[in-house]
């Protein structure tokens, strides 16, 4: 009779019990879907971070060289939206229709290309890519990337930076 109970028992010890518990079906509402950050940014969002790194307005000048002193024609999208745009297509590896939906859906993307606040709705077509790459060639996009690894070397080593300074004064007097 005890062999038959242990046998019992270790049946029991080997069943699993799964239990589902129905629960109501989610109906909110994207009006009333709470976003995680409360209308700020986190300042640790890589976006963020790159958005301090890159000079942007150290290239608006040569950026505006492309378009037409005489006010004809469409106001021109401005460098920062364009160059943040080809970074973004170049960083997530997709199509010039999938960026700007990805930029449309993405309030850290629309920060990094120099939009104010969040709007569903899209910055510019897709087809304006193909002009900003026209624009923003590889000899100015190899500048920006010379100038902001500078920049970040001169972060990186703050007492070099200012012994050189103090230095250059010394020269000069």
């Amino acid at each position: 009779m005890q062999r038959n109970q242990v046998r019992s028992v270790k049946t029991l010890a080997l069943t699993r019990i799964i239990v589902y518990i129905q629960s109501e079906i989610n109906l909110t509402t994207p009006e009333n879907f709470t976003v995680p950050f409360e209308e700020k940014l986190a300042p640790d969002n890589r976006w963020v971070i790159m958005s301090k790194l890159i000079p942007w307005s150290e290239f608006e000048a040569e950026y505006a060289l492309h378009f037409s002193a005489e006010g004809i024609g469409a106001p021109a999208k401005p460098f920062r939206m364009a160059l943040g745009a080809l970074i973004i297509k170049e960083r997530l590896k997709t199509s010039d229709r999938e960026t700007v939906e990805q930029i449309r859906e993405n309030p850290y993307l629309q920060y990094f290309i120099g939009m104010e606040k969040y709007s569903n709705k899209e910055p510019f077509e897709a087809s304006m890519l193909v002009h900003f790459r026209q624009r923003i060639g590889e000899e100015l996009v190899n500048k920006i990337n010379r100038r902001t690894v500078e920049l970040a070397e001169e972060d990186k080593a703050p007492e070099k930076k200012s012994k050189k300074v103090e230095k250059g004064k010394i020269m000069e007097n």
